[in-house]
């Protein structure tokens, strides 16, 4: 049975362009869309309305007043956005919100045109995460101008003109001081209608409770609902009284609204701020792109989650978005959103774990680090979340692509082979890498695996385009913890917290300066950027630092020690404006320095033998070889004197020298 629409198709739009209804309420017990523009209470009295009609038809009774209530509660809230339909789901029935998705698709509407709310609900959250569905939460904007149109696009009507911003969440409509004050520039007649809108809608609430219109920025003790609660617009008042009325209104609306909120201001951060944060905000919720618990905040409105698919009486069945993408292969909305990466995680995952209950898998969606890269190369970062059935947590792993691989070697105009083979070359100087930084006392993660996902090469070197071939990508744990140079600046008020932050991070400055890890020819030193991760204890002091990330280690390893020091002064001096003590501060900091550098030095000296020869079965070049980087290190690590390495980083720390 085909689906009968009651309005307008849910994009249709007018002669001005602008979409006709902004919001709609499906049926899917009746395969029934009500898009009549105005809210969804109408809606529902329309829906009422048709099956009494059908009834009639049918020789039937009307429904009493419970049962049309009972049918009429058996619907979904849609809001309509210029390219998305959103779900309003009732968390309690996410049966019935799956159903109305299916229905939607059945219109012909694209599945990543139809997203869902309420994600961070934890039966809507459950629902979503257990088809693999990540990817269709309502994503919130990431950039400025993304946050500009979601403002722009959040205005619609009720009755009259659209002159309210609407919470795509609670369904409120806020009015702004700017649209209320427009109202004066019209006919006495129109200004009367909206000003009974107004009077009547704000004094209503809809069915999750909350106020079909409010104000904007005005403190509720002095405007509110109750300003409109004693106005009878419908007594026959003269166009003077209405205008005088409304005069007084707008007088107090202007009165209860901070002057940095009285003027709709798009180019205003303060109020696209404050704006944003109304028309996504909810009391008792946060926002919808925290679906991973004890994610990073540095993470916060980052992940740009992808189809995937589910699981099926253990069978995993990919999201028909994929076939989608097949039939409009020119579409780069659809090849962005369609990464095959992800299928070739997932496909691991199937493989490595084999009891999946569900997986969703979210794409990184620029570095989170402060520092530029030179030059090219792969910077793909994923987030991966699993539920095995035989473990009651969600496993989160942390991925990321290998910078040089067969890809980037054939782009370099290399033949298949010769890509093949530097591409594994690159992997082991990885790999060595790692086990170095280990060796010489970086505390990295405990695991890390390497993998490989197959992707077709589509690159500048003509000869190879279409062929089949590997990416490899590293994963590990997710460590649950906060980045060095992300952590708030009120923590450092608290005299423990910078007292152990001090010492854990000057025995990582300690590992970090050995190791050499640099870029641009060693010019500049990687440190305290966004690799470090501070694990906080129950009592909310740091109590480990763990490096998530050894890029550029062994990039610098012949030019002394003593080089680097202004470097490693920079995060004491960064810092002690907000500490309590910062000479105690920066103490600790270089007595955890010193303290950590002499037990490296000691072990390698006392254990010689085994760090010499931990590299001998490689090839050894002095042009640069992993082999010849690890001796230089190990060359340097020895005729390095502490002392006189400590205390030229003392020398550059402002606070140890004021003058």
């Amino acid at each position: 049975m085909a689906i009968e629409i009651i309005g307008p198709h849910p994009f249709e739009r007018d002669d001005q362009g602008q979409l006709k209804t902004r919001v709609a309420t499906i049926f899917p017990k009746h395969r029934v869309l009500v898009t009549t523009p105005g809210i969804h209470a109408w809606q529902r009295l329309e829906f009422g309305a048709l099956l009494n009609r059908r009834r009639q038809a049918a020789g039937l009774g009307q429904l009493g007043f419970s049962e049309e209530e009972a049918e009429c509660a058996e619907s979904v809230d849609l809001l309509i956005e210029p390219d998305a339909i959103l779900i309003r789901p009732d968390p309690d029935r996410m049966k019935l919100a799956l159903e109305a998705d299916e229905l939607l698709q059945e219109l012909g509407i694209s599945k990543r045109q139809i997203k869902f709310l309420f994600a961070v609900n934890d039966k809507v959250q459950q629902a979503i995460k257990a088809r693999g569905e990540c990817w269709r939460i309502a994503a919130l904007p990431r950039s400025r101008e993304e946050i500009r149109k979601m403002i722009v696009d959040s205005k619609v009507a009720i009755r009259e003109r659209p002159i309210y911003y609407q919470n795509r969440l609670t369904g409120t409509k806020y009015l702004t001081f700017t649209e209320f004050a427009k109202l004066g520039a019209l006919p006495p007649d129109e200004l009367l209608r909206h000003l009974e809108e107004i009077a009547e809608f704000s004094r209503r609430r809809n069915r999750l409770g909350n106020p079909e219109v409010d104000f904007f920025g005005a403190d509720p003790l002095r405007f509110g609902a109750r300003d409109f609660a004693d106005l009878k617009f419908k007594s026959g008042l003269s166009p003077e009284a209405v205008r005088a009325k409304f005069n007084e209104l707008c007088a107090r609306f202007k009165d209860a609204v901070p002057l940095e909120l009285q003027h709709d201001d798009l180019d205003s951060d303060l109020w696209c701020t404050r704006m944003f944060t109304t028309i996504v905000a909810r009391r008792d919720e946060t926002l919808a792109e925290e679906l991973l618990e004890g994610l990073s905040p540095e993470f916060f409105l980052q992940i740009e989650w992808l189809p995937g698919g589910r699981f099926e009486e253990g069978e995993f069945i990919f999201d028909t978005v994929f076939e989608e993408a097949e039939q409009h292969p020119d579409d780069p909305e659809l090849i962005w959103l369609c990464d095959p990466c992800a299928k070739g995680f997932i496909f691991n995952f199937i493989r490595q774990y084999g009891d999946i209950e569900y997986v969703n898998v979210g794409r990184v969606g620029r570095s989170l680090s402060r520092r530029a890269f030179p030059g090219e190369g792969r910077r793909g970062v994923y987030i991966a979340e699993l539920k095995l059935r035989s473990v009651p947590t969600p496993i989160v792993r942390f991925i990321r692509m290998q910078k040089w691989g067969i890809r980037e070697r054939l782009d370099e105009g290399k033949d298949l082979l010769r890509a093949i083979i530097e591409s594994e070359e690159y992997t082991e100087y990885i790999l060595d890498r790692r086990l170095g930084c280990r060796q010489l006392g970086m505390n990295l993660p405990r695991r890390v695996n390497m993998h490989r996902v197959t992707e077709v090469y589509n690159g500048t070197n003509t000869a190879y385009r279409g062929q089949l071939i590997w990416a490899t990508y590293f994963e590990r744990d997710y460590v649950r913890g906060i980045a060095t140079d992300k952590l708030s600046k009120a923590k450092f008020s608290n005299a423990a917290y910078a007292e152990a932050f001090a010492r854990l991070l000057g025995r990582a400055a300690a590992s970090n300066i050995i190791v050499g890890r640099a870029y641009g020819k060693g010019q500049v030193v990687l440190f305290d950027d966004g690799d470090e991760v501070i694990i906080e204890g129950p009592d909310g002091i740091p109590q480990d630092l763990v490096v998530c990330d050894h890029t550029g280690a062994f990039d610098e390893y012949q030019r002394p020690l003593y080089e680097f020091a202004a470097q490693y002064a920079q995060p004491i001096n960064s810092r002690t404006q907000f500490v309590p003590n910062p000479r105690a501060f920066a103490e600790t900091y270089l007595d955890a320095f010193k303290e950590a550098f002499c037990r490296i030095q000691g072990d390698y000296r006392k254990r010689r033998r085994a760090f010499d020869t931990l590299f001998k079965h490689r090839p050894y070049s002095t042009e640069g070889s992993f082999a010849y980087r690890w001796e230089c290190v190990l060359r340097r690590l020895d005729n390095t004197e502490p002392d006189t390495l400590t205390d030229a980083i003392r020398k550059h720390i402002s606070v140890l020298n004021p003058h």
